[in-house]
């Protein structure tokens, strides 16, 4: 089984769930930052225990990589104003605690310090235009980030936590499935015919699958995280052989920083246990922040990563190859490419039409529309 990053699954869970905190200063913090937390005690974030001091910080923006030389390129930070924390200083315990998570949790304070926003959103973003949610999320930071282990002491069941398997329990789960090569695919969307080829071919040089679907806030207009689960579920029950497809959810934020992002995503699914991970044309991309395939020439950065990328460039059916091909095996003019269009998929789906069967299995489609309300409104 694959190392996870850094060489240690962190677990920084409490297990005695009556800790007392009463006496600590509580602070109610936004689900995004729960489930950042989250993603630290159970390992997703391996190698870390918390969130990130400023020596961590500085190194992530300038070398792509912790202090301690292990890759890191996305900043997990936690941010307060002045008011907020003025009775809290260096080398305190507070409680962090969510409502919708029903996280209970506590930090220990290293540091509090204070960065350049504009330096921060221009290095991880490669733009300063706060149309780009990114950048938009990072203006909109408090002035103290404070740094500092955290541990979780409590979180309550939640809406979808039966696809919802910790690194721990997956590494469990690929061992007992005699799996040693797993290919990990992340997706925001249910699955179309290019999808499926994507995932099949990649299937071809590894002993399984791993679906794994980012679950979390949308926007309007995007489908609901039921209809990707339910949609996946049947594409798995009728397209894919049990043994060798696993699907698991990743509640995490879309941080939409093209190839920082797409390095951030492979040691997940590295700590998940997965050996290779896909990467596809602009890869946590948004608008033209990025070329299409920035996402790809960063791994050559990291020599040193621990997961294998598998890389895949534009893809289409072609009428003449009568199949689903990609732009390094076709040799046919463009007047014979079909694309894949998500946006043509979705109007269809919006006018309850099933889209051509060249686009997306019947059985998905009729998946999807027996929901009334498919989209996020």
């Amino acid at each position: 089984m694959i190392q996870p990053h850094g060489g240690k699954l962190i677990d920084r869970n409490i297990k005695n769930k009556k800790y007392e905190t009463s006496k600590l200063p509580k602070f109610e913090i936004n689900t995004n930052i729960a489930e950042d937390i989250l993603n630290i005690a159970n390992g997703v974030f391996s190698p870390l225990e918390g969130f990130l001091c400023k020596n961590d910080l500085e190194n992530v923006l300038k070398e792509k990589r912790l202090e301690n030389d292990y890759p890191w390129t996305i900043p997990i930070l936690i941010d307060f104003d002045n008011q907020e924390i003025k009775n809290v200083k260096e080398g305190d315990t507070i409680a962090l605690t969510n409502n919708e998570t029903g996280l209970k949790s506590l930090m220990e304070i290293e540091e509090i310090y204070t960065c350049d926003k504009k330096n921060l959103a221009q290095t991880i973003y490669k733009t300063d235009d706060p149309k780009h949610p990114g950048v938009a999320s990072v203006y909109n930071m408090k002035e103290k980030i404070l740094g500092g282990k955290i541990s979780v002491i409590d979180c309550k069941i939640r809406e979808f936590d039966k696809y919802n398997l910790t690194p721990k329990e997956t590494r469990f789960l690929f061992k007992e499935k005699g799996w040693r090569e797993i290919v990990a695919f992340q997706t925001r969307n249910p699955p179309h015919i290019g999808h499926e080829y994507v995932q099949k071919t990649a299937l071809t040089f590894v002993d399984g699958i791993f679906i794994n679907p980012i679950i979390g806030k949308k926007k309007v207009g995007d489908f609901t995280d039921e209809v990707i689960l339910a949609s996946y579920e049947t594409l798995m029950q009728h397209y894919y052989l049990k043994e060798r497809a696993v699907m698991s959810i990743l509640r995490t934020t879309m941080k939409y920083a093209g190839p920082r992002e797409a390095i951030h995503h492979a040691i997940m699914r590295k700590n998940f246990g997965c050996t290779h991970f896909i990467v596809g044309r602009d890869h946590a991309g948004v608008g033209n922040y990025y070329g299409p395939y920035d996402a790809h020439e960063i791994f050559s950065e990291f020599p040193d990563l621990g997961i294998v990328p598998v890389f895949f460039r534009s893809f289409y059916t072609c009428t003449k190859c009568g199949s689903v091909v990609n732009d390094k095996i076709c040799p046919h003019d463009q007047q014979f490419h079909i694309n894949f269009s998500g946006k043509k998929i979705r109007e269809l789906l919006v006018n309850g039409q099933v889209p051509p069967e060249d686009m997306m299995r019947k059985e998905v489609s009729e998946t999807i529309l027996k929901f009334k309300k498919p989209f996020v409104e």
